[in-house]
C-alpha cells in the first residue's frame, strides 16, 4: 500500500505511527506479569524522546494475574507520560490479540444462534482464566448459556461492569487496534498474521489467526518492507532474521519468555530484551 494512503485508513481500527525515531515492540504477554515487569524496566532505562511503543496483543492468558498484568501496562504508560521528555497518548499503540478478540465475542454471546457451542469453544481456548479474573467461572458460563437471551445479557453485563470497575482497563480494551504501521509505509505490526492475498482493509480475522503461511512470506506484503507479528499459534519461538517478516514470540505464558525489541524506522534491531 502506498504510504500516502496509509494515514487515511480508519483510525478506529488502525494506528498510524507518525514521526517515529525508534519503536519499542512488546510481544504477546499472555498474562505473564513476572516477565512483563523486567521488560518494562529495561525499556524505561533506554527510552529516548521520539520513541513509540507498540504492544502486539494477548494481554490475557492462562494466568491468575490478568488484572495485574493490564494494570502494569497502564501504570508504565502513566510513568512514561510523566517523564520530562514529552510523550503523547498516540505514542502508545495496543493491538487486539486473539485472546482479546475471543473475550469480545464472549461478551456478545447472547446474540449468537448457538451460545452453548460458542461458550464451549471459547472455554476450550482459555477464556475460563479471563472469566475468573472478572468474577465469573466456567461452570457459570456453561449454565447461563442454556438460560436464554435475558439471563445471558444480565451475565455479560455483570462481567462488563467488573471490567469497568478496574480503573483504565475498559478504556484500554475498548481502543485496541487491529494493526499498526509507520507513516512511511515501511513497517507493519500485526498480532498473528496477514493474508498475503488480501489488502489491509480486508483482513477480517486473519490478524488473529495464522494458518501456517506467515513463515513462508517470500515478498513484501502490500508494499511494506517488513511485517512484525507478536504471536505464533504454533509456539515455534521468535524469528527475527526474516527478510520480509519477523516473529517476536518467545512463548511468554506458555513455558517460554516474554521478549521486546527496539527497532529503527527501517526495521533494524537496536535492542532485544528478554525477561
Amino acid at each position: 500500500m502506498k504510504s500516502d494512503k496509509l494515514p487515511i485508513l480508519d483510525q478506529e481500527r488502525f494506528s498510524c505511527l507518525k514521526n517515529a525515531k525508534r519503536l519499542w515492540v512488546i510481544g504477546s504477554i499472555n498474562g505473564n506479569l513476572r516477565g512483563l515487569k523486567p521488560i518494562h524496566k529495561g525499556i524505561l532505562a533506554h527510552i529516548k524522546r521520539g520513541d513509540k511503543f507498540v504492544y502486539l496483543g494477548n494481554y490475557y492468558g492462562d494466568s491468575d494475574h490478568i488484572i495485574e498484568t493490564i494494570d502494569e501496562i497502564l501504570l508504565t504508560r502513566r510513568e512514561i507520560m510523566s517523564m520530562p521528555s514529552v510523550y503523547m497518548p498516540d505514542d502508545f499503540t495496543y493491538l487486539r490479540g486473539a485472546k482479546e478478540e475471543m473475550f469480545s465475542k464472549l461478551l456478545q454471546v447472547q446474540f449468537s444462534p448457538n451460545p452453548s457451542e460458542v461458550i464451549d469453544w471459547l472455554l476450550g481456548h482459555g477464556m475460563g482464566w479471563v472469566l475468573r479474573a472478572y468474577g465469573s467461572s466456567e461452570d457459570e458460563a456453561r449454565n447461563v448459556s442454556h438460560m436464554g437471551t435475558v439471563e445471558m445479557t444480565k451475565w455479560t453485563g455483570r462481567i462488563r461492569r467488573m471490567v469497568y470497575s478496574h480503573l483504565g482497563q475498559s478504556d484500554l480494551t475498548n481502543h485496541l487496534k487491529r494493526a499498526a504501521f509507520t507513516e512511511d509505509g515501511k513497517l507493519l505490526f500485526v498480532h498473528a498474521s496477514v493474508d498475503f492475498k488480501r489488502p489491509l482493509t480486508m483482513q477480517k480475522d486473519n490478524f488473529w489467526w495464522d494458518h501456517g503461511t506467515f513463515d513462508h512470506m517470500n515478498a513484501p506484503y502490500s508494499g511494506f518492507k517488513k511485517v512484525i507479528r507478536g504471536y505464533d499459534h504454533q509456539n515455534k519461538g521468535s524469528k527475527l532474521s526474516g527478510s520480509f517478516g519477523m516473529t517476536l514470540d518467545g512463548g511468554s505464558g506458555r513455558g517460554g519468555r516474554l521478549e521486546s525489541l527496539c527497532l529503527s524506522p527501517e526495521g533494524e534491531v537496536i535492542h532485544h530484551f528478554s525477561e
